[in-house]
This record gives structure tokens, C-alpha cells and sequence, in this order.
């Protein structure tokens, strides 16, 4: 483990490498899992300002879902997270032309509807990110439907750390980044 600021970083998110393979994945972390994608209160609130901006991308059964449970929902385990359908798919997702899942508030945001991209814990997946009262724990959550990204990323050569530079700064910061890659240097060389 490698700290950094109040981050202690797993080696896995240094030693894995990752591409995401939307194509064979079909966006499956949309999808699988126990709970919604976790939200902070920020962008809980972000979400319900700026939800006619991606209404239209969503299916009317997940329009009727965010009318029932609302626009984010405390999870079992007490977590701010997003609501599911079916107790299953993320409400903000829909299917496209190809048959993958994609998120409404990302469409709406490339398409310049909103500045918001889409929740950090979704853009910086499959890293997790444990907050404890004097530190984040940062580690890489390994399952079996990102097994394409995995084969993606080892073909390409590239470390996990890499393929979400654009996250982990936005979470942490370009210094914070900067330290991670003489990290990652630094791992290299030993």
C-alpha cells in the first residue's frame, strides 16, 4: 500500500492494468451489483437540479421509478446511492441503437445539456473509494464482468492508475496525481 495526502492506495491499483471493454462488458456495471452507484449529497443534489436535462434518454419505467423512490435513495447499508430498477438496473441508464448500456446524465452532459458528468463513484469505477474518518481507502474492486477490461488492459499495457487519471484528478487533484505517478515509478524500478 502506497499513501498519499490522506489516501493509502492498494498496489493492485498500481500493479492491475484496466481498458474498459464496453463493447464486450455491454456496460454491465450499469447493471450488476447490491446497491445503486454511491452519491455524494452534492451531487445527489446536482442530479435532481439537472434531471430534465437527461428525462428524455431514460425509459418511462425508470421515469416512474425516480417518481416513486426519488432521485437518490439511502441504500441497506445506509449509503446515499442511486435508485434501481427491478432492484437491479440503475435508474439513469438506458439501452442504446447497440444494445449496451449507457448513462443518461453522461449523454446529457457530452451532449452540453449539464456540466455534470456523472457520479465519482461511477467514473472512477472499478476503483472503490472508503472514506474513514482520517483517510480514503483506494482500492480496485476486481469482478468478473470487468474481465474484459482486464484482458483490454493488459493487450494495451495499461495500469489502472492511468486509464482513470482523468477521475482520480478530479477527486484528488493534479498534485495528488503527481505523487501517484512517482509512485508508480518508483514501484517500477523495485
Amino acid at each position: 500500500m502506497i499513501e498519499i495526502g490522506r489516501t493509502i492506495i492498494s498496489d493492485d491499483v498500481f500493479e492491475s492494468h484496466f481498458v474498459c471493454d464496453i463493447l464486450k462488458c455491454k456496460g454491465a456495471c450499469c447493471i450488476e451489483g447490491d446497491s445503486g452507484a454511491p452519491l455524494t449529497d452534492e451531487e445527489a443534489e446536482i442530479i435532481e437540479r439537472d434531471y430534465s436535462a437527461f428525462e428524455n434518454l431514460l425509459p418511462e419505467k425508470h421515469k416512474k421509478e425516480i417518481e416513486k423512490q426519488s432521485y437518490s435513495v439511502i441504500d441497506s447499508d445506509g449509503d446515499l446511492v442511486t435508485p434501481l430498477v427491478d432492484n437491479r438496473q440503475c435508474v439513469y441508464s438506458y439501452y442504446n441503437d447497440k444494445g449496451i448500456l449507457k448513462c443518461a446524465i453522461e449523454k446529457a452532459h457530452f451532449d452540453g445539456k449539464t456540466d455534470f458528468r456523472k457520479p465519482i463513484s461511477c467514473h472512477l469505477f472499478p476503483i472503490r473509494i472508503t472514506e474513514y474518518k482520517r483517510f480514503d481507502a483506494v482500492n480496485y474492486e476486481e469482478i468478473d464482468i470487468c474481465k474484459p477490461g482486464r484482458e483490454c488492459g493488459t493487450s494495451e499495457k495499461l495500469p489502472l492508475y492511468k486509464f482513470l487519471k482523468e477521475p482520480l484528478i478530479k477527486k484528488y487533484g493534479a498534485e495528488w496525481y503527481k505523487e501517484v505517478e512517482l509512485a508508480a515509478e518508483f514501484i517500477e524500478k523495485s
